[in-house]
């Protein structure tokens, strides 16, 4: 169980990375939302935040991302809808150690997002359920709710219907293709699979399914397809999420670290352990 009492406001807060270890579009709703089916794990890396309180009620970051507006970016976004949600006048400047790439399929700003939900329910005292969190999360994106339930996840509908579900040890190797790919033109493209059949959360085993948005993102992105070919002399090797980055999952450490040790110069990679939960997991209890 997480010791609320270690987190205070001089604390560095993770928000880490996903890996959808399968991704199907198992239909379409009338509104145009795709229909989906994934499996949510958490790995330990990601980015992190600290946070700052002001007293003049305003959200702030000390380092706006570049090319995002600070009114647009989902940190700010979290923080003034809980600041909506609870009527709470308290304010705060957010500092983001940016460690995952924009447009890479990782989740980076949804997680953010949730730690920004989680770790300000918790110093200002706002008292907000984690359930309660998760819808707010939803309104800022289909990913952000399995951050703030803690989780890994069989997640189905748009990504928000969960049922939490035990993975065993494994270690990954994750590549970052040099491209941010926007999920909205992957989600548009005709040639996009949308009839996968579904499945049930029980049938599911680890190495089932694949992802149903890698060949068009292939297609419309070559460097993604040079990583996952070389990532694949080395074991199984998929995209995650929309995109770009892919991986491959390995039983030991040594393992992974032997195959990032042989990744060509002009590749980016890491590697990372899967996580059993969210490190964040119980803050929002």
């Amino acid at each position: 169980m997480i010791d609320r009492n270690q987190w205070t406001w001089d604390s560095a807060y993770p928000a880490p990375a996903k890996l959808n270890l399968f991704l199907h579009v198992v239909g379409r709703r009338a509104d145009g939302y795709h229909l989906l089916q994934t499996l949510f794990r958490f790995v330990g890396y990601g980015d992190t935040l600290c946070f700052s309180p002001r007293d003049d009620g305003e959200v702030a970051l000390a380092r706006p991302l570049p090319g995002v507006p600070p009114e647009s970016d989902l940190t700010v976004r979290a923080a003034r809808l809980l600041q909506a949600e609870t009527g709470c006048r308290r304010g705060v400047q957010i500092a983001i150690d940016k460690r995952l790439p924009m447009g890479g399929g990782l989740g980076g700003g949804s997680s953010d997002a949730a730690t920004v939900l989680l770790a300000l329910n918790h110093l200002w005292q706002t008292g907000v359920p984690r359930r309660r969190l998760q819808e707010i999360g939803l309104t800022l994106g289909a990913d952000v709710p399995v951050f703030v339930c803690g989780e890994n996840a069989f997640a189905e509908g748009v990504g928000e219907a969960l049922q939490p579900v035990g993975l065993p040890p494994a270690w990954y190797v994750v590549v970052e293709p040099p491209v941010q790919v926007p999920t909205v033109a992957i989600f548009k493209n005709p040639e996009l699979k949308r009839d996968t059949s579904p499945m049930h959360a029980a049938e599911w085993r680890p190495g089932v399914g694949g992802n149903d948005l890698q060949p068009v993102a292939v297609r419309l992105f070559p460097e993604i397809a040079r990583c996952l070919d070389w990532l694949a002399q080395f074991g199984e090797a998929r995209m995650t999420g929309s995109g770009a980055c892919v991986f491959a999952e390995f039983a030991e450490e040594r393992e992974a670290r032997g195959v990032l040790a042989r990744l060509p110069a002009d590749m980016r990679g890491w590697v990372a352990p899967g996580l059993d939960a969210h490190p964040l997991r119980g803050l929002g209890d």
